[in-house]
Protein backbone atom coordinates (compact mmCIF):
# COMPACT_ATOMS: atom_id res chain seq x y z
CA UNK A 1 0.00 0.00 0.00
CA UNK A 2 2.57 2.59 0.99
CA UNK A 3 4.53 1.86 -2.21
CA UNK A 4 1.64 2.03 -4.28
CA UNK A 5 0.77 5.67 -2.62
CA UNK A 6 4.42 6.29 -3.35
CA UNK A 7 4.26 5.57 -6.96
CA UNK A 8 1.60 7.75 -6.96
CA UNK A 9 2.55 10.29 -5.93
CA UNK A 10 6.06 10.59 -7.93
CA UNK A 11 3.96 9.96 -10.65
CA UNK A 12 2.06 13.28 -9.76
CA UNK A 13 4.82 14.62 -9.86
CA UNK A 14 6.08 14.11 -13.15
CA UNK A 15 2.96 15.13 -14.64
CA UNK A 16 2.57 17.38 -17.45
CA UNK A 17 1.51 19.98 -14.76
CA UNK A 18 4.86 20.21 -13.62
CA UNK A 19 6.59 19.41 -16.91
CA UNK A 20 4.82 21.51 -19.18
CA UNK A 21 7.21 24.41 -19.28
CA UNK A 22 10.28 22.28 -20.03
CA UNK A 23 8.55 20.85 -22.63
CA UNK A 24 7.96 24.67 -24.32
CA UNK A 25 11.41 25.33 -23.32
CA UNK A 26 12.81 22.72 -25.33
CA UNK A 27 10.72 23.73 -28.08
CA UNK A 28 11.72 27.16 -28.31
CA UNK A 29 15.46 26.01 -28.58
CA UNK A 30 14.50 23.39 -30.88
CA UNK A 31 12.89 25.83 -33.32
CA UNK A 32 15.83 29.07 -32.73
CA UNK A 33 18.09 26.38 -34.04
CA UNK A 34 16.11 25.54 -37.53
CA UNK A 35 17.66 27.33 -40.44
CA UNK A 36 16.10 27.85 -43.77
CA UNK A 37 13.21 30.00 -45.66
CA UNK A 38 9.57 30.05 -45.89
CA UNK A 39 6.42 28.61 -43.31
CA UNK A 40 9.76 27.34 -40.99
CA UNK A 41 11.90 30.96 -40.46
CA UNK A 42 8.54 32.48 -40.12
CA UNK A 43 7.92 30.12 -37.31
CA UNK A 44 11.18 30.47 -35.98
CA UNK A 45 11.33 34.69 -35.51
CA UNK A 46 7.06 34.28 -34.45
CA UNK A 47 8.46 31.66 -31.61
CA UNK A 48 11.18 33.24 -30.55
CA UNK A 49 9.81 36.60 -30.14
CA UNK A 50 7.49 35.28 -27.88
CA UNK A 51 9.98 33.48 -25.95
CA UNK A 52 11.78 36.79 -24.63
CA UNK A 53 8.65 38.49 -23.81
CA UNK A 54 9.02 39.16 -20.18
CA UNK A 55 6.77 37.79 -17.67
CA UNK A 56 4.42 39.84 -15.45
CA UNK A 57 5.63 40.95 -12.31
CA UNK A 58 3.84 41.11 -8.79
CA UNK A 59 5.71 43.95 -8.04
CA UNK A 60 4.38 46.96 -10.43
CA UNK A 61 6.95 48.47 -12.99
CA UNK A 62 9.53 45.66 -12.43
CA UNK A 63 10.31 43.25 -14.95
CA UNK A 64 12.83 40.83 -13.73
CA UNK A 65 15.77 40.15 -11.74
CA UNK A 66 16.60 37.34 -9.15
CA UNK A 67 14.61 34.97 -7.29
CA UNK A 68 12.50 38.03 -5.29
CA UNK A 69 11.22 39.26 -8.41
CA UNK A 70 11.20 36.13 -10.64
CA UNK A 71 11.98 33.15 -9.21
CA UNK A 72 13.41 29.98 -11.26
CA UNK A 73 10.42 27.57 -9.64
CA UNK A 74 7.73 29.59 -10.97
CA UNK A 75 7.95 29.13 -14.66
CA UNK A 76 4.09 30.80 -15.03
CA UNK A 77 2.41 27.15 -15.99
CA UNK A 78 -0.05 27.83 -12.52
CA UNK A 79 -3.02 30.36 -12.96
CA UNK A 80 -2.01 33.79 -11.68
CA UNK A 81 1.93 33.06 -11.44
CA UNK A 82 3.34 36.63 -10.87
CA UNK A 83 6.53 35.58 -9.66
CA UNK A 84 5.89 36.37 -5.51
CA UNK A 85 7.40 33.66 -3.59
CA UNK A 86 9.74 35.94 -1.25
CA UNK A 87 10.22 33.16 1.24
CA UNK A 88 10.80 30.33 -1.31
CA UNK A 89 8.00 27.85 -0.13
CA UNK A 90 7.47 26.82 -3.55
CA UNK A 91 10.92 25.41 -4.40
CA UNK A 92 10.02 21.68 -4.12
CA UNK A 93 7.54 20.73 -6.51
CA UNK A 94 5.81 18.40 -4.45
CA UNK A 95 5.46 21.64 -1.93
CA UNK A 96 4.03 24.14 -4.61
CA UNK A 97 1.15 21.95 -6.03
CA UNK A 98 0.26 21.87 -2.21
CA UNK A 99 0.95 25.45 -1.32
CA UNK A 100 -1.47 25.91 -4.95
CA UNK A 101 -4.22 23.21 -3.51
CA UNK A 102 -4.57 25.22 -0.06
CA UNK A 103 -4.85 28.75 -2.20
CA UNK A 104 -7.46 27.73 -4.13
CA UNK A 105 -9.45 26.02 -1.00
CA UNK A 106 -8.74 29.22 1.46
CA UNK A 107 -9.70 31.32 -1.59
CA UNK A 108 -13.31 29.68 -2.23
CA UNK A 109 -13.66 30.00 1.62
CA UNK A 110 -12.90 33.20 1.53
CA UNK A 111 -14.94 34.31 -1.11
CA UNK A 112 -17.98 32.37 0.40
CA UNK A 113 -17.53 33.81 3.50
CA UNK A 114 -17.40 37.47 2.05
CA UNK A 115 -20.57 37.31 0.57
CA UNK A 116 -21.91 35.56 3.62
CA UNK A 117 -20.75 38.28 5.76
CA UNK A 118 -22.34 41.18 3.22
CA UNK A 119 -25.64 39.25 2.81
CA UNK A 120 -26.40 38.24 6.50
CA UNK A 121 -25.82 42.15 7.90
CA UNK A 122 -27.59 43.60 5.31
CA UNK A 123 -30.46 41.23 6.14
CA UNK A 124 -30.81 40.66 9.59
CA UNK A 125 -28.62 43.98 10.81
CA UNK A 126 -26.73 42.16 12.93
CA UNK A 127 -22.44 42.36 12.60
CA UNK A 128 -20.86 39.04 11.59
CA UNK A 129 -19.14 38.77 14.26
CA UNK A 130 -22.22 38.81 16.71
CA UNK A 131 -24.66 37.20 14.63
CA UNK A 132 -24.06 33.65 16.98
CA UNK A 133 -25.08 35.57 20.14
CA UNK A 134 -27.61 37.31 18.85
CA UNK A 135 -30.95 36.54 21.01
CA UNK A 136 -32.94 35.93 17.40
CA UNK A 137 -30.23 33.74 16.25
CA UNK A 138 -31.67 30.12 14.84
CA UNK A 139 -29.10 27.87 17.25
CA UNK A 140 -31.43 24.15 17.51
CA UNK A 141 -28.09 22.71 18.67
CA UNK A 142 -25.47 23.34 21.31
CA UNK A 143 -22.15 24.25 20.89
CA UNK A 144 -20.94 20.91 21.15
CA UNK A 145 -23.26 18.94 18.99
CA UNK A 146 -22.66 21.98 16.48
CA UNK A 147 -18.77 21.44 16.96
CA UNK A 148 -18.66 17.93 17.07
CA UNK A 149 -20.46 17.65 13.55
CA UNK A 150 -18.47 19.89 11.86
CA UNK A 151 -15.67 18.32 12.70
CA UNK A 152 -16.98 14.73 11.77
CA UNK A 153 -18.30 16.07 8.48
CA UNK A 154 -15.69 18.20 7.49
CA UNK A 155 -12.80 15.68 8.96
CA UNK A 156 -14.82 12.86 6.58
CA UNK A 157 -14.51 15.64 3.88
CA UNK A 158 -11.25 17.15 4.50
CA UNK A 159 -9.49 13.37 4.61
CA UNK A 160 -10.87 12.47 1.31
CA UNK A 161 -9.09 15.64 -0.26
CA UNK A 162 -6.15 14.57 1.40
CA UNK A 163 -6.55 10.80 -0.16
CA UNK A 164 -6.84 12.00 -3.56
CA UNK A 165 -3.80 14.26 -3.33
CA UNK A 166 -1.46 11.89 -3.35
CA UNK A 167 -3.92 8.90 -5.00
CA UNK A 168 -5.37 11.31 -7.45
CA UNK A 169 -9.57 9.87 -8.74
CA UNK A 170 -9.21 7.31 -5.84
CA UNK A 171 -12.15 8.99 -4.52
CA UNK A 172 -14.17 9.13 -6.64
CA UNK A 173 -15.87 5.65 -6.78
CA UNK A 174 -18.95 4.41 -5.74
CA UNK A 175 -18.18 3.74 -2.47
CA UNK A 176 -16.52 6.57 -1.49
CA UNK A 177 -19.90 8.74 -2.72
CA UNK A 178 -22.41 6.64 -1.32
CA UNK A 179 -25.28 9.80 -1.95
CA UNK A 180 -24.86 8.81 -5.39
CA UNK A 181 -25.63 5.72 -7.79
CA UNK A 182 -22.52 6.42 -9.99
CA UNK A 183 -19.07 7.81 -9.44
CA UNK A 184 -19.49 9.64 -12.68
CA UNK A 185 -20.99 12.81 -12.36
CA UNK A 186 -18.36 13.03 -9.47
CA UNK A 187 -15.25 11.92 -11.48
CA UNK A 188 -12.17 14.29 -12.09
CA UNK A 189 -13.61 15.07 -15.63
CA UNK A 190 -11.17 18.20 -16.45
CA UNK A 191 -8.64 15.68 -15.70
CA UNK A 192 -7.29 18.27 -13.43
CA UNK A 193 -6.92 18.21 -9.38
CA UNK A 194 -8.98 20.85 -7.78
CA UNK A 195 -10.86 21.18 -11.30
CA UNK A 196 -13.24 18.51 -11.07
CA UNK A 197 -16.11 20.16 -13.76
CA UNK A 198 -18.33 17.58 -14.75
CA UNK A 199 -22.24 17.28 -14.30
CA UNK A 200 -22.23 17.78 -10.81
CA UNK A 201 -19.50 20.75 -10.14
CA UNK A 202 -20.49 22.26 -13.91
CA UNK A 203 -23.86 21.98 -14.24
CA UNK A 204 -24.47 25.07 -15.83
CA UNK A 205 -21.32 24.52 -18.32
CA UNK A 206 -19.23 27.12 -17.87
CA UNK A 207 -16.06 25.72 -18.37
CA UNK A 208 -17.33 22.20 -20.64
CA UNK A 209 -20.26 20.97 -22.40
CA UNK A 210 -22.99 17.83 -22.03
CA UNK A 211 -22.58 16.27 -25.65
CA UNK A 212 -25.50 13.09 -25.28
CA UNK A 213 -24.56 12.78 -21.50
CA UNK A 214 -21.42 12.87 -21.88
CA UNK A 215 -19.31 16.17 -20.08
CA UNK A 216 -16.26 17.28 -22.83
CA UNK A 217 -14.23 20.24 -20.76
CA UNK A 218 -13.33 23.39 -23.11
CA UNK A 219 -9.78 23.86 -22.23
CA UNK A 220 -9.91 27.67 -23.29
CA UNK A 221 -13.01 28.47 -21.06
CA UNK A 222 -11.45 26.49 -17.87
CA UNK A 223 -7.92 28.29 -18.00
CA UNK A 224 -9.71 32.00 -18.67
CA UNK A 225 -12.05 30.87 -15.09
CA UNK A 226 -8.94 29.23 -13.41
CA UNK A 227 -7.10 32.86 -13.49
CA UNK A 228 -10.42 34.63 -12.58
CA UNK A 229 -11.00 32.62 -9.91
CA UNK A 230 -7.58 32.47 -8.35
CA UNK A 231 -7.66 36.38 -8.63
CA UNK A 232 -11.47 36.34 -7.13
CA UNK A 233 -9.69 33.65 -4.43
CA UNK A 234 -6.87 36.42 -3.54
CA UNK A 235 -9.10 39.44 -3.08
CA UNK A 236 -11.71 37.43 -0.97
CA UNK A 237 -8.46 36.70 1.46
CA UNK A 238 -7.13 39.65 1.70
CA UNK A 239 -10.71 41.32 2.27
CA UNK A 240 -11.58 38.50 5.25
CA UNK A 241 -8.10 39.78 6.51
CA UNK A 242 -9.10 43.03 6.50
CA UNK A 243 -12.57 42.05 7.96
CA UNK A 244 -11.02 41.00 10.91
CA UNK A 245 -9.20 43.93 11.53
CA UNK A 246 -12.07 46.02 11.76
CA UNK A 247 -14.14 43.67 13.84
CA UNK A 248 -10.89 44.03 16.76
CA UNK A 249 -11.81 47.54 16.64
CA UNK A 250 -15.96 46.90 17.17
CA UNK A 251 -16.48 47.91 13.31
CA UNK A 252 -18.07 46.14 10.26
CA UNK A 253 -17.47 45.70 6.20
CA UNK A 254 -20.81 47.88 6.14
CA UNK A 255 -20.23 50.29 8.63
CA UNK A 256 -16.93 51.05 7.04
CA UNK A 257 -18.49 51.66 3.98
CA UNK A 258 -20.88 54.05 5.44
CA UNK A 259 -24.07 51.93 4.88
Amino acid sequence: MAAATSGAVLNGLGSSFLRGARRSQAFLAGAARVDGGGAIAGTRKLVVAAAVQPKKSWIPGVRGGGNLIDPDWLDGTLPGDYGFDPLGLGKDPAFLKWYREAELIHGRWAMAAVVGIFVGQAWSGIPWFEAGAAPGAVAPFSFGSLLGTQLLLMGWVESKRWVDFFNPESQSVEWATPWSRTAENFSNSTGEQGYPGGKFFDPLGFAGTLNNGEYIPDTEKLERLKLAEIKHARLAMVAMLIFYFEAGQGKTPLGALGL
